[in-house]
């Protein structure tokens, strides 16, 4: 193997772990959010089983009060899984897919291909990891007031779901979530963009040989990252309801409440209107904001360790 295929290697592998790194911390810290979001997301006015919020505070203060440190972590588990292994992935993929159209790195790649390489990471990513999506969802719906038997947990909804539903009810929302890899390609490349910005920015001090990791510092990766992610989701915010409301588990006479992506898409349309769409978006900005300055302030300097470690090497 030559010198430069090896550090190719070590630099995948080191994007995957900084990415996976990212990813937990992420989850660990804001998970409480991502269930009010999905609470919010899926209540259109006839579901049974999921209490009516005010807000995002009055969401949280109620189900800490009624459900406890249980129903504010429900579908931690899974969301944990799904989140280490997403960024890994993607952030594996993601490289991946720059490296090969920059030719090795040694060709600058357009907004275009950042655009294209984002979108083939999430595609991939999406294809392996819908199942625990959907487990995340259905956990974080599970309230007091459920009338079919609760999941004790991750593995027993996988069980359950392909018993009573099978393989196929795994990948329910997949059709959305292919559209949300538009979200992740939005969004790294404007973080790209932006980041080439305000490298050009720093490095007309007299710095433009300076390594990239020593030009930017935390504050600035966290910025780039919640830039990158508001605009990302304005825009895509929708699908993410949409496939949270198709991956609801079946009432008690094992029919869906929706059908499909369009039925979801008509009903909401028909019953609330545009506003529908984007349901939850407050306590999806709570989250995600800092969520992404989170992600990428921790996969930055995760990957800025690797970078010193074998410089020194």
């Amino acid at each position: 193997m030559s010198a430069n295929s090896k550090n190719l290697g070590h630099w995948q592998w080191e994007e995957a772990t900084a990415g996976a790194v990212a990813g937990f911390t992420t989850v660990a810290s804001l998970h409480p959010l991502d269930v009010v979001r999905t609470r919010f997301q899926v209540n259109d006015g006839r579901v049974t089983h999921i209490p009516l919020y005010k807000n995002t505070v009055n969401a949280l203060l109620t189900i800490g009060r009624t459900e406890g440190m249980k129903g504010l972590y429900a579908g931690f588990h899974p969301a944990v899984l799904g989140s280490t292994v997403s960024w890994g992935l993607y952030f594996f993929f993601y490289n991946r897919a720059k490296q090969r159209y920059s030719k090795g790195g040694t060709e600058k790649l357009s907004a275009g291909y950042h655009l294209v390489s984002a979108a083939e990471a999430g595609g991939l990513v999406c294809l392996f990891t819908n199942p625990i999506w959907l487990v995340k969802t259905r956990l974080q719906l599970q309230t007091p007031l459920h009338q079919t038997r609760p999941y004790s947990g991750f593995y027993d909804a996988l069980r359950t779901i392909l018993r009573e539903e099978g393989v196929s009810a795994l990948y329910k929302g997949m059709g959305p979530g292919l559209l949300l890899v538009s979200h992740g390609a939005i969004q790294f490349t404007v973080y790209e963009e932006l980041r080439k910005l305000l490298l050009g920015f720093k490095g007309k001090g007299g710095k433009a040989n300076t390594p990239d990791d020593k030009l930017l510092n935390s504050v600035d990766y966290g910025l780039l990252g919640a830039s990158s992610k508001v605009s990302a989701m304005l825009l895509t915010y929708p699908y993410q309801v949409i496939r949270a409301r198709i991956q609801q588990r079946p009432g008690n006479d094992g029919i869906p409440k929706y059908m499909s992506s369009w039925h979801v898409v008509k009903d909401t349309v028909r019953f609330e209107g545009f506003p529908g769409f984007y349901k939850g978006i407050t306590s999806n900005l709570l989250k995600n904001v800092p969520a992404a300055s989170i992600t990428f302030v921790v996969y930055e300097n995760v990957l800025n360790i690797f970078k010193r470690a074998r410089r020194k090497d």
